[in-house]
């Protein structure tokens, strides 16, 4: 039995998918309010028998805080890929991202252990990656400094792998990976595919800054590859390509038809904009669409190697080009039917 974590965020219900389309018998943790139709949503992008592929996940409540709802989930359970977590750069969730990564994370590991369970996938993020200076590539072994420029979420992700490495010390088999930006069709209000709509409704500006970027379906297909391989207490860097914002931005306004941003915003103005964010949620109580990690990521150049990777595996990733062109379409299907 093979249990996955964060069944129905865009990475778990990708993995999903390819579990059930080749037979593989899963159990998948959710949360009480966790919308199912959803994951049926996004098998359908993939399959015309969504239905076979889902009544074959064994769905379960629970939570990775709650330590017994774990216990009774992994009952059984050889392998785990752990995909829950959760992604924000809003200051007033900084306790919860810090509680939900690398507590939950500990608990993961505390009953994996106590399960003897063979082996676990623990989905990182590049955001608990050093930072390279001069431009220079950054990889598995960039040596890691907290900072005050850390975000909390970069801070709990190194935190969550480090639970993982204590795992290792105690028997436990565990492969990370450090997933890049992820492109690919879910929940567009949430996360990296917020910037979908966003374009959608019009992006006039842009930045010069570089990331790293990858396709979930390659994410997901990595995750598979390492588990059923020999490979174990080693991380990967997950990325396709380096690509500026700007034409990242400038691929989805294509896609979607829409007009290309055409101001370039400078490290000064992204300044004005998040202080700007910040008091318009502090007025009306939302969320910031911009805050200062994520204004000042964007105006930074980060280069990642996936030479690691590639090598130990022979992948070859999907190229960006074509992600964002896969990912539009399913927007505007998506936009279209309602």
């Amino acid at each position: 039995m093979i249990l996955v974590t964060g069944g129905t965020g865009l990475v778990g219900s990708h993995l999903l998918f390819d579990l059930t389309k080749s037979g593989k018998k899963v159990r998948a943790l959710k949360r009480k309010t966790s919308d199912l139709n959803k994951v049926r949503k996004l098998f359908s992008y993939y399959s015309e028998n969504k239905d076979n592929h889902f009544k074959n996940i064994e769905w379960i409540e629970g939570d990775i805080l709650d330590i017994f709802s774990l216990d009774k989930a992994m009952e059984g359970v050889s392998n785990v890929y752990h995909c829950a977590a959760k992604v924000s750069f809003n200051p007033k969730e900084q306790d919860s991202v810090k509680a939900i990564n690398a507590q939950g994370t500990a608990n993961i590991v505390n009953v994996a252990l106590d399960k003897k369970v063979k082996k676990l996938c623990h989905i990182s993020s590049i955001a608990a990656l050093g930072r390279a200076e001069s431009n220079e590539l950054i990889d598995e072994q960039t040596l890691w400094k907290y900072s005050k420029k850390e975000s909390a979420y970069s801070i709990s992700k190194h935190e969550s792998e480090r639970e993982v490495w204590r795992g290792t010390g105690e028997g436990l088999d565990a492969v990370i990976i450090n997933p890049a930006i992820i492109i690919g069709p879910g929940d567009w209000e949430n996360g990296s595919l917020r910037l979908f709509s966003i374009v959608q409704h019009g992006l006039s500006f842009y930045t010069k800054g570089v990331n790293g970027y990858i396709d979930v379906r390659d994410v997901a297909k990595i995750m598979n590859l390492l588990m059923e391989s020999n490979i174990k207490n080693e991380r990967f860097v997950l990325s396709s390509e380096n690509v500026s914002y700007e034409h990242i931005f400038s691929l989805i306004a294509d896609n979607l038809g829409k007009n290309k941003p055409k101001y370039y915003v400078n490290t000064l103005l992204s300044g004005l904009v998040w202080r700007f964010e910040k008091l318009r949620s502090l007025i009306t109580g939302s969320n910031p669409l911009i805050t200062k990690e994520t204004a000042r990521t964007a105006t930074q150049e980060y280069y990642y190697s996936n030479e690691k990777i590639k090598k130990a595996l022979n992948f070859e990733f999907r190229k960006i080009e074509q992600s964002i062109k896969d990912t539009c379409r399913f927007f505007l299907w998506d936009k279209k039917s309602g």
